[in-house]
């Protein structure tokens, strides 16, 4: 949903997902001498305002602030013309008050003026299930100012008491992390009610104990149950199985489920790289009519760490699809097979994707969807999200390295490897790269590491993670957007990386979707709420391994300085408030 209101030559545009809103301000620039930034709050049913809180201040005013200390924006501003719910529950109504406030001719910020009307919107959050999609997003910010606050970063837990409370769908911390992903793939599952009901499951990792149980519960009600997953890798060159690592916990974590009536494991072991899928497809008397599909993992990091989206499709016509690539993947079909089948059903997309949903399966012959995907990039008018768990490939690199004016944004865990891949994907000065990263910690090279200087603990709580080492601890969406905020959006959401492997050498699948509107702002509201959380880290921790790690990070500037780098004309931060902001 998006709404807007103007006054004095100011403007509000609001943006709602399920979970988050995106609030973008505007103003004429004859109006902001001396502007501060703006106070944000809540209309409350009494009429009153509850003023929002941030984590910077005046330092005229508060020159010590202690740990973690929050500040009411209506004394000190948000100097920023975006601002960003994140705490939102879905379907739920939000009034939002945006106060413009200034300096005071007397220069005492303690008494900050208001020269103008207050804005005002009232927003509905969307329902996480409109009939036909449902799109969940797990809270993929475990390192946060809120998890170290809430559960004191782990400190005091054991490995396995830690990972017992992973395992308890119920235990808060497990609630806090999944954000509603979880308990939207337990209600999936739990539709399956009796024998009437059929579950199709094709996983590449399989070891999170509840959706195992819920899929055994649901064997139990009556409902046939089949999952194929990863069990080893059969070698073709040397006629002979061998062990894959996910195959060795696959099969040690279904062990107690074996010989369940109604249930039943289908090992794939004939794949050429690794079968990455991660969908359920819903059968009610035969008839496929649901499918979940997305980036989770069936491990307690893909639900509770790294950063995941559940998507659900209620389209008889997209789930029979699916139903029928399940059928080959449950009898370990050879590759060539696969391919015939993904090539004919799903074959490249014109350059002119219909509209609704359009399914995509891996592997493929040849990967000249990887231009399909880089000529929309090259198409955009408005701006380009995309996410990236291993970096961007060289030959999707090339269509971000032009000069056709929009914005970039770029999520990302690892720099791209692909010989100069990163420098493609920088090189515009309307992209933005943020990678994943704590307070005062990287994950890079796989290893969660302190940053040597790293000054800002007064201030802040540094931030920690579950997981000390691994290969991906942030940023694991497979998806991309184009032009989100226009009446014709299209966004990409699955399993596979955007990479040629995705395309020839794994199983996979994808969801392109064209023209909704709905599913755009959810996708679009996530990804800046882990692109901001993630942004601000990037800097500090920058300042860090230059040896700036200043405290200054957390005062806001005392004069209208600020302002300017946001109106200069062909300057990012103009184009942003342009592109997001309505005209004031």
């Amino acid at each position: 949903m998006r709404v807007t209101d103007k006054k004095d030559r100011f403007s509000l545009h609001a943006i709602s997902g399920t979970r988050a809103v995106m609030l973008a301000m505007n103003a004429r620039d004859d109006v902001l001498d001396d502007f501060l930034g703006f106070g944000i709050g809540f209309r409350q049913p009494d009429n009153s305002i509850r003023w929002m809180n941030g984590f910077k201040c005046f330092e005229t005013v508060e020159p010590d602030p202690d740990r973690a200390q929050r500040f009411r924006t209506n004394e000190h501003p948000i100097q920023g013309f975006q601002w960003g719910h994140y705490s939102a529950d879905p379907e739920t109504s939000y009034s939002y008050v945006i106060r413009p406030l200034f300096r005071p001719a007397n220069g005492d910020l303690t008494q900050l003026e208001q020269r103008t009307r207050d804005l005002e919107v009232t927003i509905s959050t969307e329902a996480e299930d409109d009939g036909t999609h449902s799109v969940l997003f797990n809270r993929g910010a475990i390192v946060s100012q809120a998890y170290a606050e809430r559960f004191g970063n782990d400190d005091t837990l054991t490995e396995q008491e830690l990972a017992d409370q992973l395992n308890d769908a119920d235990a808060e911390r497990t609630k806090w992390l999944s954000r509603g992903l979880l308990e939207g793939a337990l209600a999936y599952i739990g539709q399956a009610t009796s024998s009437r009901f059929s579950l199709h499951c094709a996983f590449y990792e399989l070891t999170y104990p509840p959706i195992l149980q819920a899929l055994a519960d649901a064997a139990a009600r009556g409902a046939t149950v089949e999952i194929s997953f990863e069990a080893d890798h059969f070698s073709r060159k040397h006629d002979i199985r061998r062990d894959s690592k996910q195959g060795v916990r696959n099969r040690a974590a279904i062990q107690p489920f074996l010989n369940r009536p109604n249930l039943h494991f289908r090992e794939r072991i004939h794949h050429n790289a690794i079968p990455h899928n991660k969908f359920i497809v819903l059968k009610d008397n035969g008839t496929p009519g649901q499918v979940w599909t997305g980036s989770t993992n069936i491990t307690p990091s893909g639900f509770c760490g790294q950063s995941n989206t559940g998507h659900i499709v209620r389209d008889q016509t997209v789930a029979g699809v699916y139903a029928d690539y399940f059928d080959l993947l449950a009898v370990d079909t050879q590759r060539e097979a696969l391919k015939a089948f993904t090539g004919t059903r799903t074959p490249n997309p014109p350059a002119a994707l219909p509209d609704g949903t359009t399914p995509l399966f891996s592997p493929r012959v040849g990967s000249s969807m990887l231009d399909w995907y880089g000529e929309r990039i090259s198409e955009a008018t408005q701006t380009v999200l995309l996410t990236s768990a291993f970096g961007v490939t060289t030959r999707l690199a090339h269509y971000f390295d032009n000069d056709v004016d929009y914005l970039r944004y770029v999520l990302m865990e690892q720099r791209s490897r692909g010989k100069g891949a990163q420098e493609m994907v920088e090189r515009d000065r309307d992209t933005r790269v943020v990678f994943g990263q704590g307070l005062g910690y990287t994950g890079s090279l796989g290893h969660w590491r302190k940053i040597p200087g790293f000054k800002l603990e007064h201030w802040m709580w540094r931030e920690h993670h579950f997981r000390s080492s691994g290969h991906v601890f942030f940023i694991h969406t497979k998806y991309m957007g184009i032009d989100v905020l226009s009446d014709d959006p299209k966004i990409f959401t699955g399993s596979a990386n955007f990479s040629p492997n995705s395309l020839t050498s794994n199983d996979e699948n994808m969801l392109l979707i064209r023209g909704n509107t709905r599913v755009a702002d959810v996708y679009t509201t996530e990804f800046f709420r882990l692109l901001n959380h993630f942004y601000f880290r990037q800097v500090a921790n920058r300042k860090a391994q230059d040896g700036q790690s200043d405290p200054s990070i957390r005062f806001l500037d005392e004069d209208d300085s600020w302002v300017a780098g946001h109106f200069r004309a062909q300057n990012y931060r103009s184009k942003r408030r342009e592109l997001f902001g309505v005209p004031a």
